[in-house]
């Protein structure tokens, strides 16, 4: 007595080709959704570094400004602080905890496949 899977091999292997093609499918799906996180979050830490950057050589100028004219000027503050304003939501972004359940959708499925497998065997008397 062959094992269902051997039998459904023989008889029908469109059937296991179109199964390795879905799972194809399914990890070019989850890989891209991973990308797609990572990517968001590392330009977010890019933006965050440059835009710290930019504040503090801003904050320089406004201190520099402030001392050579001698007044107060409100855009003294607001220019540094729209930098720094970005530079903390960036960080926020690129630092806030992601749900990545690396390929989770595969793992189930893989499980799936092995139970399914497991039933069809009992099945059969095995």
């Amino acid at each position: 007595m062959l094992h269902p899977i051997f039998s459904t091999v023989l008889g029908h292997p469109e059937l296991i080709a179109d199964h390795v093609a879905n799972y194809a499918a399914l990890a070019r799906l989850e890989t891209a959704q991973a990308s797609r996180g990572l990517i968001a979050r590392v330009v977010a830490g890019a933006l965050a570094a440059a835009s710290a950057m930019l504040a503090l050589g801003l904050i320089g100028v406004a201190a520099m400004l402030g001392a050579l004219h001698g007044s107060f000027h409100w855009v003294l503050v607001v220019v540094p602080g729209i930098a720094v304003l970005i530079a903390l939501v960036s960080a926020y972004v690129a630092s806030r905890p992601s749900e990545f359940h690396a390929f989770s959708d595969i793992r189930a499925q893989l499980d799936a496949d092995v139970q399914a497998l497991h039933l069809a065997g009992e099945g059969r008397g095995h």
